[in-house]
């Protein structure tokens, strides 16, 4: 006895094969997506169908699909079932009665009406009811249908996910900030476009008074060129890029401005600035960098630290970069975050550093030395960020598929990482230094404007926390 065959195969029904009454039907529930992904790939963004606000106001009172997924239904049975594959769409003719609404379950049915045999063309009644078995749609379809027999292993088509939109992302990220008002921030030499437009776009989005420190004619005449406003910006004139950080610097330390942002200057010119024993904004606490991520596959923001100051941190300055972000995590309202201490296995093993430094790690979180968040490692980066890799490995942990802060063994390894989530999963990135006395926003040079102000709004946030009055979440 032979065993059914696993491959799933589409197959037509030729032209001799059908007989005038014969019929399909299909049965499809209309979810949001489905609309979503119609407005899509037509391109009709009628507010009816995707703007739930102008919809309430409309003679529906809520969203409905558009007309044509229904008849999209009709061509669906038409193309894969009924003749199915060889079939070549001559006519359609639809009218529209009821509107579909999202959960609305619609039941098409294509008919034979009539066959012509001089030219292999049939005339289809089709009609689609929804579950009230009320009639909603209907018309006729004529095709030239296919002479013969064809039978196919069905095409594997591509997994398609819908996510918020970047921008989307970034006007949610730039929620965080509602009822702050906005802070003197000193931009440390602006002498590119993003850099400067990052800066008057936090300018106008209400999160900064900005401080252009750097040399004034060059930023002006950058401003004229771009056709750029400068209004609201007071200017510190210095030279050139190391008179810039030590300016901006000063600054800060002096509390004429309450966060620092990197422009077009090297990353190193403004840290040694920063770090400086006698002129800098040290704290006791060790400086680290935070990558703070909306990855759209992943349900929570991400931060990953430290991928931009520190390069092979022993364990006493990984001590500060964890308690680092678990400050920045409780300025997010993230509660008590979670916090995975990555290397390449999710065991102790004596000749890799990491996990030895894992290990310490969450004994000094036991004994009180690393306050307010949940640590576990080592772990793979697997087996923080997904549930099932870390139950498939017998992981018990209330860190593993649910991390809130990825604590990455040293520089290359964080950057690498951060640099793919960007690049490769369309997250949005927002970069922030701490651990000074002043937040300090780090992006790279060949980061966009808006990744530049959501990095900004970071950095309200955090200002206003050392305020005291960052609004509850």
């Amino acid at each position: 006895m032979s065993k059914p065959s696993l491959i799933e195969t589409i197959e037509n029904r030729t032209y001799d094969e059908i007989k005038v009454g014969d019929a399909v039907t299909l049965v499809r529930t209309l979810r949001p997506e489905d609309i979503q992904m119609f407005a899509i790939i037509s391109g009709d963004m009628n507010p009816t169908h995707v703007d739930p606000e102008y919809a309430r106001s409309s003679e529906f009172r809520e969203v409905v699909a558009h007309g044509m997924w229904g008849g999209m239904l009709f061509s669906n049975v038409l193309g894969t079932q009924f003749p199915g594959p060889g079939t070549v769409y001559y006519d359609q003719s639809l009218r529209f009665e009821r509107s579909v609404r999202v959960g609305d379950t619609l039941t098409v049915m294509v008919t034979c009406q009539r066959k012509f045999d001089h030219n292999h063309h049939i005339i289809f009644d089709c009609v689609g009811t929804n579950q009230d078995n009320i009639r909603v749609l209907f018309g006729t379809a004529e095709v030239i249908a296919p002479q013969e027999k064809i039978k196919r292993p069905k095409a594997t088509m591509p997994e398609i996910r819908l996510s918020a939109t970047k921008a989307s992302r970034y006007e949610h990220l730039l929620e965080i900030t509602q009822g702050l008002s906005p802070i003197k921030m000193g931009v440390i030499h602006p002498c590119d476009t993003e850099s400067l437009k990052g800066a008057l776009l936090a300018r106008d989005r209400g999160l900064i008074e900005p401080t252009l420190v750097g040399p004034e004619d060059k930023i002006r005449a950058l401003a004229e060129e771009m056709h750029l406003d400068l209004s609201g910006c007071k200017f510190l004139n210095v030279p050139h890029s190391h008179a810039a950080a030590e300016s901006g610097v000063a600054l800060a330390r002096e509390g004429e401005v309450e966060a620092l942002m990197k422009g077009s200057l090297h990353t190193d010119e403004l840290i040694s600035e920063v770090i400086d024993s006698a002129t800098g904004l040290r704290t006791e606490r060790r400086i680290s960098h935070v990558f703070v991520m909306d990855v759209p596959t992943y349900p929570r923001p991400l931060l990953i630290t430290d991928a931009a100051v520190n390069v092979a941190p022993d364990l006493v300055t990984k001590a500060d970069i964890v308690q680092n972000a678990i400050d920045l995590a409780l300025m997010l309202h993230i509660v008590e975050p979670k916090v995975a201490i990555l290397a390449a296995v999710e065991t102790v093993n004596p000749k890799m550093l990491a996990t030895l430094d894992a290990a310490a790690l969450c004994k000094m979180a036991d004994r009180g030395q690393i306050k307010g968040g949940v640590l576990d490692g080592p772990l793979g980066f697997d087996n923080a960020i997904s549930l099932v890799a870390a139950r498939t490995k017998g992981i018990k942990s209330v860190v593993a598929g649910q991390a809130d802060i990825l604590l990455v063994p040293d520089i290359e390894s964080g950057n690498m990482l951060a640099k793919q989530l960007e690049y490769l999963a369309d997250a949005l990135s927002a970069g922030i230094v701490l651990g000074a006395r002043v937040p300090i926003v780090l992006t790279s040079r060949a980061d966009s404007a808006q990744t530049r102000t959501a990095s900004t709004a970071i950095a309200v946030v955090m200002a206003h926390a050392r305020r005291g009055n960052v609004p509850n979440a």
